[in-house]
This record gives structure tokens, C-alpha cells and sequence, in this order.
């Protein structure tokens, strides 16, 4: 027997259409934000960086591939990585295949990442994603947009992140084990994982000038991950509870999932 509330079909039509009401509001909300976004003042982008791709070599600029806008997401995979973040995978698995449909609207999709371009061509070999997979492993790319941490950050003990300072942590000792099995799976332990964060940037290119234009980090990405869009939709939603303090039991990589 349910513990869930029940009624009759006159009930969920009535209840319904009062969470219509406020599902069209939000929806109205997140246009309004949507022009706020595209109403940013932008920003020159004075540095040169060069990216290691799978055809070679490439500027920020070249990363449009002769398109106006490109959005790029900061996938987790740090040099030392033996395999991708699996948050960050999910979330890939989300995008991969937009590609045609974004250079439709004149818009270039790369994830980018620290890692050596071969780790990112190997990775994505396994995870059959066709998005293109840039290295910024000899720039300061994520550095400037923020999501790996220097040297000098890991010293202090605070970083910039998602607008503000934040503080650079680790697990307590009684509580570290979920932790260390989430970093290990992508070959690491947690203080080299949690050097990598995510995000995703927006960059405008005219009259050969690109401009930074939007950067999002933290829950911010949370339209962006097909998955959760999804099971916020499923009856009991994303479903965290069935493992506490232990990600692996809420997702994994898309291959490593035990078959029933």
C-alpha cells in the first residue's frame, strides 16, 4: 500500500492545474532571465590561449570554426585524471548530439578540459560522444574562468567559484571513505579530483574580437543536465535518498551501470 497521498481524478486535475498555473510562471521566469543573460555587457577576451585539439593546435578564436557564438562547458578531467568526472559525464551525455543543431543557430559546442587531448580523445572514443573535446592543458584557461585551482589557492584555502569566495574543503575523517570511492573512480584521490570544477561559458566572436559573454558554475548547470530534467519529472524525482552521502549510488557512467 502507498504512502503517497491519493485521490480521485478530479483531485489531480484540480491540483494540477494549480501547479500548471505556477509551472507557466516559472516558465516565464526563466525567459525573463534568459534576456538578462543575453543582455550581459561582454567583455574582450585580451589572452591568447592555444588549445590542443584532435586536428591540432587552436586559438579561442578558432574554436567557432567560422560561427558567431560559442558555448564551451568546462568538463572535469584534470591532468592527473584517468577517466572523466562521471557528474560531468552525465551531463555530457545530455549535450552530446545538440552539436547540428546549435551550428544550425550558428553556435559551436566544445567541452574543454586539462587533460591531455589524448586521455580526451580516449574518453570520448568510450563514451561514443561526437562533440568536439578541446585540451587547455598548457593555458590558463580554466584558471581565468575559474574552475581549477592553483597552487597558490590550494595553499590559502579558498578559491573563486560561481561569483564569490569559497572555501577549498575536505571531507572529515569518519565521513571521507563515499568520497575517496567517488575521486577514485576517475583515478584520482579527492583533493587532485575537487582541484577541477564545473561550469560552462558563452564567448561572442566579431570583427575578430571575442568576447566573454555568460559563465555559469554550481547548480547553475542544473538545465543543463538532461538527466535531472527528467527525473524531476519521474514520481519520486532525482531519488538521492537511496544512498546517503554516496553518489555512485545515485548515477555512474553510462557504461558502468550493473545490468539487472
Amino acid at each position: 500500500m502507498t504512502t503517497h497521498a491519493t485521490g480521485t481524478r478530479e483531485q489531480w486535475l484540480a491540483a494540477r492545474r494549480d501547479l500548471l498555473d505556477a509551472e507557466k510562471e516559472h516558465t516565464r521566469r526563466g525567459d525573463e532571465l534568459a534576456q538578462r543573460r543575453r543582455e550581459l555587457p561582454w567583455v574582450a577576451v585580451e589572452r591568447d590561449y592555444v588549445f590542443q585539439t584532435e586536428d591540432g593546435e587552436a586559438s579561442l578564436a578558432d574554436l567557432f570554426r567560422g560561427r558567431s557564438q560559442l558555448l564551451v562547458y568546462h568538463f572535469m578531467f584534470g591532468p592527473e585524471y584517468s577517466a572523466g568526472c562521471p557528474a560531468c559525464s552525465a551531463i555530457a551525455d545530455g549535450f552530446n548530439g545538440l552539436e547540428a543543431h546549435l551550428a544550425a543557430h550558428d553556435v559551436m559546442l566544445w567541452a574543454v578540459s586539462r587533460a591531455p587531448i589524448e586521455k580526451l580523445a580516449d574518453y570520448r572514443r568510450r563514451m561514443g560522444w561526437t562533440f568536439p573535446w578541446a585540451s587547455s592543458s598548457d593555458t590558463g584557461f580554466n584558471f581565468d574562468f575559474h574552475t581549477s585551482l592553483s597552487q597558490d589557492e590550494e595553499r590559502s584555502g579558498a578559491f573563486e567559484y560561481n561569483f564569490r569566495t569559497a572555501q577549498v574543503w575536505s571531507p572529515p575523517e569518519d565521513a571521507r571513505e563515499p568520497f575517496d570511492r567517488w575521486a577514485a573512480v576517475s583515478g584520482t584521490d579527492w583533493a587532485t579530483y575537487t582541484r577541477e570544477r564545473p561550469g560552462m561559458s558563452a564567448f561572442a566572436l566579431e570583427d575578430g574580437v571575442v568576447y566573454h559573454t555568460y559563465s555559469a558554475y554550481s547548480r547553475g548547470l542544473d538545465g543543463l543536465w538532461g538527466m535531472y530534467q527528467w527525473l524531476d519529472r519521474a514520481p519520486r524525482g532525482r531519488n538521492e535518498s537511496r544512498g546517503p552521502g554516496d553518489p555512485l549510488n545515485w548515477f555512474r557512467r553510462h557504461d558502468e551501470y550493473e545490468l539487472a
